[in-house]
């Protein structure tokens, strides 16, 4: 497995979004990998939630990176959150 590097633009959304890296390396690990914009890959994995985020209730958070795969190392661009 290559080595995975975060941008700072998906250190700030992991963030905002309420993913860890953690669930975001395990995403890439397991998920389903789907087409990106601008040649890029993105995977998701829904992980079991359980509790509040933002003041509601969710069973599920679904965790999506969006990364550039680079010779030597995984960079994550962007990372998306779904709570449902």
């Amino acid at each position: 497995m290559k080595k995975i590097r975060f941008s700072k633009h998906a250190i700030d959304q992991m963030i905002e979004r309420g993913a860890s890296e953690e669930e975001v390396c395990q995403t890439i690990l397991r998920g389903e990998k789907i087409p990106a914009k601008k040649g890029r890959s993105a995977y998701r994995f829904n992980f079991q939630y359980g509790r509040l985020w933002s003041g509601k209730y969710y069973h599920t958070k679904q965790v999506m990176p969006v990364i550039v795969e680079e010779p030597s190392e995984i960079v994550v661009v962007t990372v998306y959150t779904f709570y449902f």
